[in-house]
């Protein structure tokens, strides 16, 4: 018997609305790694609640960390209090599906006594984990996998890490590189990371966590092309207002595209190192109207809908909901320099064009990517490989395509809980109304 699906709804008429949206996923989770190696307690002003950082808070509270709920509810749940604590095993971390816990958490695990069991979902075993394990045997961490370099692993903490440089390929994922540097104040000598291979995906996720070890009085940078270093030395402490997640808007920015109406997000960043800032950009190129103000972002379809030739190297996470849009514009598409997604919580590339081509898309993989040419499409069974940004996608679809069926639309919870109950009321709001908070 096959599993419920959700019957993504069609738009009959133009979306007005406002879309109030949760904090930053990458950011949580980077001030969360950042406030449990802190020498004082932090306070993470709304947080993004959702499994991913769900997953990174238990996972720190199995360390030793204290993180307690303070404050009134703002719709999103209240502000978190992170107290550190000596770090210590045994202790087993659920990784789930979330990059950000399998390749953050093992350097911060390496400062603890004791050992720290590393496992997930049956998908994050075949997620790349190399990287971040040889780096950590090359800084003086003993790490027993069995030889696999995936999960599940067994960080053997003594306290302390000596540290140094390590040489590493970071082209599969930006995090190898950031989970090193988010702890490498903590290592007797700091951290050199040296990346060799093709240039690393997600630049801007890099960026992001030097801005972050800034922000607790870390001294760390990029020196030349390819190598980042951390000085050692004390971690300060935060109290920090997140930002809201601007890849999780990409799905309610991209319905007012696709039907020509207006969706404004309130809060968005005049200035940003989330990746999904560049949703501005790629709406612009098909067609929408995108303006910025003070009050917020606000994205006006034009009935216009273009394909577009795009580079996402650098916004990867964008591309499903990109590549939606693309299905459905005037003009093919060719979106680039996302090979790197084979290796995400499914094969996005592979996954996005069988997905798309089975409603009768035109939807080929490149070697880094995908070729988009639209396409009558019809409805049907939408599957998402428990992968939180294909169901987002194919609830873009189907605003304009009767009859999609979006299997196991409860995988939008990794990033955004509540998506479902969000995305109705966007549906339901009329001019001045706000779709409220999920």
């Amino acid at each position: 018997m096959s599993e419920p699906t959700w019957p993504a709804p069609v738009a009959d008429h133009p979306i007005d609305a406002t879309v109030v949206l949760p904090g930053s996923k990458s950011l949580t989770n980077r001030y969360l790694v950042l406030a449990a190696a802190a020498g004082e307690p932090s306070r993470l002003r709304a947080p993004l609640r959702s499994r991913d950082t769900q997953l990174m808070a238990d996972g720190l509270r199995a360390l030793g960390t204290t993180i307690d709920d303070v404050g009134p509810d703002t719709g999103f749940g209240p502000d978190w209090l992170v107290t550190p604590r000596d770090l210590h095993g045994p202790a087993t971390v659920d990784c789930g599906l979330a990059g950000t816990v399998m390749r953050f958490l093992p350097p911060i695990a390496a400062l603890a006594r004791g050992d720290i069991a590393f496992d997930g979902d049956p998908r994050a075993r075949q997620r790349p984990m190399a990287p971040v394990i040889q780096a950590l045997r090359d800084l003086g961490v003993d790490v027993d996998d069995g030889g696999a370099s995936v999960l599940p692993f067994t960080v053997r903490g003594t306290g302390r890490v000596p540290g140094g440089t390590a040489q590493i390929d970071a082209s599969a994922s930006s995090q190898f590189v950031s989970g090193l540097l988010l702890a490498g104040a903590r290592f007797e000598h700091g951290v050199r990371i040296e990346h060799q291979g093709p240039p690393i995906p997600s630049q801007p996720h890099v960026t992001m966590t030097l801005e972050a070890l800034r922000d607790v009085g870390v001294v760390g940078e990029e020196i030349g092309e390819s190598c980042w270093q951390v000085e050692p030395g004390p971690i300060g402490w935060l109290d920090v207002q997140v930002e809201p997640d601007l890849s999780n808007a990409g799905p309610f920015l991209a319905a007012a595209a696709v039907t020509g109406g207006r969706v404004r997000v309130p809060g968005w960043p005049q200035y940003t190192t989330q990746a999904g800032d560049a949703l501005r950009d790629l709406l612009d190129a098909m067609g929408a109207d995108v303006t910025l103000d003070r009050d917020g972002l606000t994205v006006a379809g034009t009935g216009e809908l273009y394909g577009l030739d795009a580079d996402l190297h650098d916004a990867g996470e964008l591309a499903p909901v990109v590549a939606a849009v693309a299905a459905l514009a005037t003009s093919p598409s060719r979106l680039s320099g996302i090979a790197h997604l084979r290796g995400h919580e499914t094969d996005r590339l592979a996954a996005l064009a069988t997905q798309l081509n089975a409603l009768g898309g035109d939807v080929a993989e490149t070697d880094d990517g995908l070729v988009i040419h639209p396409r009558a499409l019809r409805g049907g069974r939408f599957a998402t490989y428990d992968d939180h940004r294909l169901a987002t996608a194919a609830a873009v679809i189907g605003l304009r395509v009767p009859g999609i069926e979006v299997e196991n639309v409860g995988t939008t919870a990794k990033t955004l809980p509540g998506f479902t109950d969000l995305w109705a009321r966007m549906l339901a709001a009329r001019t001045g109304s706000a779709s409220g908070r999920g």
